[in-house]
């Protein structure tokens, strides 16, 4: 080992992982469903800044910012104020997230289509499970179910009190969506729902059905888990 790697301050770069495991590589040879959200970012970025690795970069950003979602909300400013991250690599970010989003929404017969409970799990699952605050979203669905988009109502404790249910619908009546699924995470990974959760979901049925817009179901994130309120008959008549 060199004398470099023992300094205690030193921080290990993409360079000195072994060349199969650098995320670029994995990428070319396992392909890119298999890495890592974090590893993608460092693709996204290229290099490290001050002695941290980009993967490390890439973690930090994602923990600070609450994922994805909390990346494609924030402002130019607001990456560009994080230590590591100058121009260049914030508009890198901001260009990818963007093409992401135009290719979600570009393509009508390819957007995602919602059949059942555990579509939307699929969807949401990898990201919502690992959160250490509630996070309560709507997802907007077309006539034929297909996804419209995804949007954050709410980050704290969920209760009735705190959902207001015009927050919920007021993108569902812009988009002009026919009917739209709701989703929360419990950070204690059981997803069995609480009365609370039974009683935002009985507003809300009761307030899409004067706008004529569906809720299909509110799903309960946990640890590789979720619950459907619609399959446990929750606050649905089933």
């Amino acid at each position: 080992m060199s004398n470099e790697t023992q300094r205690p301050d030193y921080r290990p770069t993409i360079k000195d992982l072994p060349a199969t495991e650098r995320p670029r590589e994995r990428l070319a040879r396992v392909g890119e469903d298999a890495l890592s959200t974090s590893e993608l970012l460092a693709i996204i970025l290229r290099t490290g800044v001050g002695g941290e690795s980009v993967l490390s970069l890439a973690s930090r950003l994602l923990a600070q910012f609450d994922g994805l979602p909390g990346l494609a909300r924030a402002s130019f400013a607001e990456l560009r104020a994080v230590k590591g991250l100058g121009p260049a690599k914030t508009a890198q970010i901001k260009a990818a997230l963007e093409l992401g989003r135009r290719m979600l929404l570009a393509s009508p017969e390819e957007r995602f289509v919602v059949r059942s409970p555990s579509d939307v799990a699929q969807l949401l699952m990898a990201e919502m499970a690992h959160l250490n605050q509630e996070h309560f979203r709507a997802l907007y669905l077309n006539t034929r179910n297909q996804l419209l988009a995804v949007d954050t109502i709410y980050i704290g404790s969920l209760n009735a009190s705190h959902i207001r249910v015009a927050d919920v619908f007021r993108d569902a009546v812009k988009r002009n969506c026919a009917a739209l699924i709701v989703a929360h995470n419990h950070p204690s990974g059981d997803p069995a729902p609480s009365p609370e959760d039974v009683a935002v979901t009985e507003r809300l049925i009761e307030a899409g059905d004067l706008l004529d817009i569906e809720l299909l179901d509110h799903l309960v994130i946990g640890q590789q888990r979720y619950t459907s309120l619609r399959e446990r008959g929750l606050g649905f008549d089933v």
